[in-house]
């Protein structure tokens, strides 16, 4: 997920905003098995991956292997990883790493398996290219291979644009809003058409405009540089606020999902892990949904890797688990299942993928959307302090819609904030 964009890192750093799917299960958790021979692989990842289908098939192929899955919370989860890997003890047999936390792991690289040696190298050629080199360490160890990418669309309900006297197929509606300006433009019609807000939060908007920007919060030499893309998603975001177009709500956050359920906003920033939780939050909204173009064009917001830490019990085993879901059947699977984007390219020229319609999105060509943006993705150095840098701006966004910081007065807590956890 999903995905989409739609994240901590250091010791002792406690993440207050979620920017993934929670499940509320624990983060500990044994290898205890009864069965003699029997192998439990436990996997810890966020949100929706697709993974409810595939563990039962696997398991009916492996009759010795038992998959725990533990969805948490998106920045527990990286926190927790961290803290087992400097605990050297506790990690799961295969953790799922978000694209902004990848460069934080990769530098500790001789905590994971390195996947070259069990022969991942022949996967190399099958990714696209920057995907494969952002979870590659400097002297060449693989830690990862990839799940998803999170290419950008913008998710709508047409029931509620339609009552808002607003256009409702897809082609219509990408023509409102070429830049992020024409955007709040049409969220301020929309609101003084029905007294509803348009947006679900603005830090919904943050990160997808950040997403766009050439360089984001840490350049390649990691230097901060709030001055240039965080300062202009910061920017769009607080004009949003200041239209009153934002339900500001705290993503991820249980209020957030009670907003698609009680039609609090009418539109979101969809990478394509967004869609897998989008229908698993208002399933009974299947047919509402649509999907047009982002604001602004391009952008990636999201996409993970699949890890092995090397304190694992079962290594030999949980590398066979994790080479088994990347292949295109499995790959294809979870697409059609949760939206999640492959991000091996040969992928989307698969008529199962290029020709697939999302019925719930009023049979959106999910396939061809995606695999478009995703072709032309060129993402930012991310920084190995990228995760908890955005969870701390995005905490000043969250004072902000919560009443508590004026806006005016906001970017100075955001600079104050991020140079904080830069430096943690």
């Amino acid at each position: 997920m999903g995905r989409s964009v739609r994240r901590v890192a250091a010791v002792g750093l406690v993440a207050a905003l979620a920017i993934s799917g929670c499940s509320g299960q624990s983060l500990e958790g044994g290898n205890d098995d009864a069965a003699a021979g029997q192998v439990s692989l436990k996997i810890n990842f966020w949100g929706d991956m697709g993974l409810d289908k595939l563990k039962a098939k696997y398991e009916a192929e492996h009759t010795n292997v038992k998959i725990v899955l533990n969805s948490g919370e998106y920045n527990a989860q990286h926190e927790d990883l961290q803290k087992k890997l400097v605990a050297g003890s506790g990690a799961p047999d295969i953790s799922a790493v978000d694209e902004g936390f990848i460069v934080q792991f990769r530098s500790q690289a001789d905590q994971f398996v390195n996947l070259v040696d069990k022969g991942a190298s022949s996967y190399e050629s099958k990714y696209l290219g920057w995907k494969w080199k952002a979870s590659q360490s400097a002297d060449g160890k693989q830690i990862g291979l990839g799940t998803d990418v999170g290419g950008l669309a913008m998710c709508y309900r047409t029931d509620l644009f339609k009552a808002a006297g607003l256009p409702t197929d897809r082609e219509s509606v990408s023509k409102l809003w070429p830049t992020w300006d024409e955007f709040i433009a049409t969220g301020q019609k929309y609101t003084k058409a029905t007294g509803k807000k348009f947006v679900d939060s603005g830090t919904n908007l943050f990160n997808p405009v950040l997403a766009q920007q050439p360089v984001g919060f840490y350049d390649d030499q990691e230097a901060l540089q709030m001055e240039g893309g965080p300062k202009v998603a910061f920017d769009t975001s607080m004009k949003a606020i200041e239209a009153g177009i934002s339900a500001n709500l705290a993503s991820f956050q249980p209020n957030w999902d009670q907003g698609f359920k009680k039609d609090q906003f009418a539109a979101l920033a969809c990478p394509a892990w967004m869609l897998g939780h989008i229908q698993d939050t208002a399933p009974d909204q299947k047919g509402k949904w649509d999907i047009a173009s982002i604001p602004g064009g391009g952008g990636n917001w999201g996409g993970s890797w699949w890890t092995i830490p090397k304190q694992g019990k079962n290594v030999d085993e949980a590398y066979k688990f994790v080479e088994w879901l990347i292949q295109p059947e499995q790959q294809i699977e979870v697409f059609k299942t949760v939206g999640n984007l492959p991000s091996q390219p040969a992928l989307y020229k698969d008529p199962a993928v290029l020709d697939f319609k999302k019925e719930f999105f009023t049979n959106a060509p999910t396939g061809q959307i995606f695999a478009a943006t995703a072709e032309n993705l060129q993402p930012q150095y991310l920084g190995k302090k990228n995760g908890p840098t955005r969870v701390a701006v995005e905490n000043v966004i969250t004072r902000v819609q919560q009443g508590g910081l004026k806006p005016d007065a906001a970017w100075a807590e955001a600079v104050k904030a991020a140079d904080k956890a830069s430096k943690a």
